[in-house]
């Protein structure tokens, strides 16, 4: 009885362990320059590849704003909502090879994103060579 309760204790361990070492799931963004917390993010896996889509902007004066400099079809959608990272490919233990939108320059940048930890996500946005970019570390939410 002992060694059931121990091998069914093990894989529950397992499980959260394995729930917690993924990329999916919700995100809180913090500005890298000012230390202000921004949104709320929730990246989710469709087709094999992942998204990111804002699920709540944090500070209320912005909650209603309008993605006015983005480019093509999300140029005027609500901020809050938005797809902002698209087409990421799961390689290794990070995502790479999409794209992400800055709802408020409207610029688009390539991406990386790994896991820092268990609850932490290291998102870096960058032009041509990932040398050339910031990084934003997000706490999951």
């Amino acid at each position: 009885m002992k060694s059931k309760l121990l091998i069914l204790l093990f894989f529950l361990g397992g499980m959260a362990t394995i729930h917690a070492q993924s990329m999916v799931g919700r995100w809180k963004t913090i500005d890298d320059r000012t230390g202000i917390e921004k949104s709320i993010v929730e990246i989710f896996e469709k087709d094999g590849k992942y998204f990111g889509k804002v699920l709540k902007i944090l500070n209320p004066e912005k909650a209603k704003g309008t993605c006015d400099k983005c480019p093509g079809v999300d140029k005027g959608k609500p901020i809050q909502g938005l797809v902002i990272i698209r087409d990421m490919k799961k390689d290794g233990n990070e995502l790479s090879g999409g794209r992400i939108i800055d709802p408020e320059s409207g610029k688009e940048y390539k991406c990386h994103i790994k896991l820092n930890g268990s609850n932490k996500l290291d998102v870096r946005g960058f032009l041509g060579i990932s040398l050339v970019g910031r990084t934003q570390t997000w706490i999951r939410a």
